[in-house]
């Protein structure tokens, strides 16, 4: 049923081995190997997958390229997702930064060359974003997977780094005051807002700029949150801070106005990235806001329960990450 023959080039020098596997009920199976082992295995497999009839045309893996699958999954899947904005801007880069990886066939992509990739990138950026990375495009080949005749997802064998990221960072003393001026001369007006209601709120960057006037309750003192990341609804109280800032962005502004913060994503992680450098806070992240809210609500003695009402923690255990008190304040409530 199987033939493998040599391919030669004009000058008659071996370039790869030709695979042709042939039986009646199913579509001819053809593929080019560089070496006769790779050939005969890959023969044998298809053989044996036809005789026991369990065998998947893998021909349109054989044509699509992973960038074409990439580039399906941000036009048609990556925008239905809540997080599908920095799904597009992680995979545009793989496409920019990674020619020969997506150049790869669907069919030759394998788990060694995705290995590959991980162990370049390691020297590169942190473990936790390679860990997230690995999981996206574990998540787009299996878009694609069935539709395409592939038995296995090459990413699933790849073995993710250890990540050792829970941080503890929290502001020391003057640096809030320091970051603040830095944010009032950036040229995104949006940006000392946004810090200062994350700081207040413990909310998320996206749960920020997904904040409308008309879920802002000056009356009652919070502000709704009808979709959250975990796909919740809640409520977040309003400290005399962040409602004092609310009502002088928006008092005169109709309900319908809009979005409370008028910018993007990006717009926002671009400024605070060059507030903090101005700062002298490089090592200060826009979520380690949401990490000295957090921890700022357990020092005034808040419960556990009242606090993941705040932040919309479903996982005591994951809150606990966030919860990083000061032994100074503790040692304070001793003395009580």
């Amino acid at each position: 049923m199987a033939t493998v023959s040599p391919r030669k080039n004009r000058e008659g020098q071996l370039i790869g081995w030709q695979v042709r596997v042939r039986k009646r009920g199913y579509p001819a199976q053809v593929r080019t190997f560089d070496r006769k082992t790779e050939a005969d295995a890959w023969a044998a497999v298809i053989e044996s997958e036809m005789v026991r009839g369990v065998h998947v045309d893998r021909s349109k893996a054989d044509r699509r390229t992973f960038r074409d699958a990439i580039e399906s999954y941000i036009a048609n899947v990556a925008p239905g997702h809540k997080g599908g904005q920095a799904e597009i801007l992680r995979l545009q880069r793989i496409i920019r930064d990674e020619p020969k990886l997506v150049a790869y066939s669907l069919a030759n992509l394998t788990t060694k060359v995705i290995e590959a990739y991980r162990d370049r990138r390691l020297g590169q950026v942190a473990a936790g974003t390679v860990k997230r990375e690995l999981g996206l495009l574990h998540t787009v080949v299996e878009s694609v997977r069935k539709s395409h005749g592939m038995v296995e997802n090459p990413v699933s064998d790849v073995r993710r780094p250890t990540v050792r990221d829970a941080r503890d960072m929290r502001l020391r003393p003057g640096e809030e005051d320091k970051l603040l001026k830095a944010c009032r001369a950036s040229r995104n007006p949006w940006l000392e807002p946004a810090v200062i209601l994350a700081v207040e709120t413990a909310m998320r960057r996206g749960e920020l700029l997904a904040l409308r006037w008309e879920d802002v309750d000056f009356d009652q003192l919070h502000v709704y949150l009808p979709d959250s990341k975990t796909g919740k609804s809640r409520t977040v109280p309003l400290s005399p801070r962040a409602y004092e800032l609310l009502w002088r962005l928006g008092a005169d502004l109709p309900p319908d106005h809009g979005r409370v913060l008028d910018t993007t994503a990006e717009g926002i992680k671009q400024a605070f990235e060059r507030a903090r450098a101005k700062a002298g806070m490089e090592h200060f992240n826009f979520h380690d806001l949401r990490h000295e809210a957090t921890s700022r609500l357990f020092e005034r003695g808040w419960g556990i329960m009242e606090v993941a009402h705040v932040t919309g923690h479903q996982d005591i255990q994951m809150l606990k990450r966030y919860t990083n008190l000061r032994a100074f304040d503790l040692a304070r409530k001793l003395e009580q």
